[in-house]
Formats: C-alpha cells, structure tokens, sequence
C-alpha cells in the first residue's frame, strides 16, 4: 500500500508539473514513476570498454530474467511488462552497448558480438543461471546467447524475434529489397510518427511533448543506428542451425500483424526447438511488451510456471 500510495503521489506531481517542465524534464519525471511501479532501480557497471546501464529490482537471491531490448530500442522498453515480475523474480533489463544510456564507440555491434558483450555483463553481476526474454533483435541475441551459452539458460522467450527466414516476407523487409526508405531510421518528426504507425496496431497513448521528444531523441541516433544495422545485415548469423542447440524451454511469442517480422517465422523455429511453446497474440503488432504489456507478461508467467514444473 505504501508504495502504491508514492507512486499516486508520484503520478499526480508528474501531472501537476507537465505544463511547467521541458520536455526532457517531463520524460525523466514519467520515467522516474514507470521504474518506481516496476519495482526497479538505474544502475550502471563497467564491462571491459563499455559502461553499461541497466535497471534491477527483485529478490537477489531469486531467479534471474534478463531482458534483451531490440534495434534503436532501449531497457525502458520493459518498464510495464516487468511490473508484475519483479515479485517473485531478480529482474534485470540493460541497455545493449550502443544503445539507451549505455556507452556508444566505434566498435562492432553484430548480434554474435553482443552475445559475448552479454555473457560478460551477467559475469559480472555474478549471474549464472538466467531466463532469457528478448524482443526484435534482442530476440536473436537470446536465442543465440541460448545456443552458445546453454549451462546458463533456464529458459528463454522470444518476442518478434530477428534471425529467421520467414515463408512470408515482412513489410520492412519488402520495403527494403525494393530499394524503400528503412522505417527504423528516424530522420523527422513525421519519420518518427510513421514509424510509432509501423510498430503498433494501437499505440501507446504519449503527451504530444514526450513524443517530440522521444523523436528528437531517435532523430539524433539516425547516423549511428544506420551504422549498427549495416552492420546487423552484412554480419548476419541466421538461426536456424543454431535453434536446436537451445535445451531450455522456448516461448515463441508474437504479434499477429507484426509489419517488421512476420509471424510466419514461428513456422520455421517451432519444428527446430527441442521444447518449444507458441503464442499468437491477436491485433497485436512488434512490441507487444509495450503494446499489451499486462496481457504479455501474463503469457510470459504461465511460461515461466510451465518450467518450475
């Protein structure tokens, strides 16, 4: 009750104080209150090159979920997903080096990079045995980290994952072989606002201040992200020879109108995976996470229940 009774505090002070704050003022003000319902705390840790920002909360002596954001995306991605987790589980989402608030040189960001970058983070939070969730990209960072790094893996959930050649194309991926600009590469506010159309069938209600500034915010990483998926396409890893590696149990999860990953990629990876589980979530698009985040977790708990038995 106590916490619930902040965070109404916290709410009504965000409100009051939308009309006075800058943008950026009022992003960090709402951000500040998701963490605060979700039960997590910012943090940051020095890993090899690479200071890396992260969020926790839970138990420490619980089992792990670490959360894997995708492309241009970042560990705010699972604010209200994770609400209902931090109860019962050591809950842990990072921003990805080149990403949110986590360091961003010149250096290689392909997916098989970031699998050892990720192993060398959860080393270093002395985590050894961990539930892998990861969305988009972060999908295909999980499910390779879960192949190469088995003795780890209790289980892993993929959401709209990357990494598979789907039977159907997507409509990001006909956009792109036809030459079309990349939807993900925001370069003005209207790119932006097409985009937020590309990734939800219904979008998550934000002030038109916080949405300008999530957009000057994507507007200012144009360059380096072009740079990162030039790099996430000339370094592809295809995981079809590596799905049946994977021991854990697998929750395949998705959106059934995803326009940047179709749906028909489950197809592909349900006959590969040695114990898979399959979710077709309805009128959904490619973050469902943000999209129907309670509606999500509640699918990734019966999961995670299906596993402790």
């Amino acid at each position: 009750m106590g916490k619930l009774l902040i965070c109404l505090a916290l709410i009504l002070l965000t409100a009051a104080t939308s009309l006075y704050l800058s943008p950026a003022a009022l992003f960090a003000s709402v951000q500040f209150v998701e963490q605060q319902w979700a039960g997590l705390s910012a943090r940051q840790v020095q890993v090899g090159d690479f200071n890396l920002h992260y969020y926790e909360g839970g138990p420490q002596g619980a089992e792990t979920i670490l959360m894997i954001h995708g492309f241009a995306a970042d560990k705010d991605n699972w604010l209200r997903f994770s609400r209902p987790l931090t109860a019962r589980y050591h809950v842990v989402a990072l921003d990805l080096p080149g990403f949110g608030d986590s360091s961003k040189p010149a250096a290689s960001y392909d997916v098989a990079t970031q699998v050892e970058r990720l192993n060398a983070f959860s080393q270093a939070l002395g985590i050894d045995q961990l539930h892998l969730i990861g969305n988009s990209m972060g999908g295909h960072i999980a499910a390779l980290y879960a192949a190469r790094h088995p003795e780890q893996v209790l289980s892993v959930a993929l959401l709209n994952n990357a990494g598979v050649n789907a039977p159907q194309a997507s409509e990001l991926f006909q956009r792109l072989q036809r030459g079309a600009a990349n939807p993900l590469l925001v370069s003005s506010s209207a790119d932006f606002s097409a985009l937020l159309d590309f990734l939800f069938v219904q979008q998550p209600t934000l002030p038109e201040p916080l949405k300008q500034h999530l957009a000057q915010r994507a507007i200012a990483s144009h360059d380096f992200n072009q740079t990162i998926f030039s790099q996430l396409r000339e370094r592809y890893i295809p995981l079809e020879p590596e799905l049946a590696k994977i021991q854990a149990p697998t929750l395949l999860l998705w959106g059934d109108q995803d326009r940047l990953l179709d749906v028909s990629s489950i197809e592909v990876m349900r006959p590969l995976l040695k114990q898979p589980s399959v979710v077709i979530m309805q009128a959904c698009g490619h973050l469902p996470m943000i999209e129907r985040p309670e509606e999500t977790s509640a699918h990734y708990q019966r999961f995670l229940d299906s596993v402790k038995r």
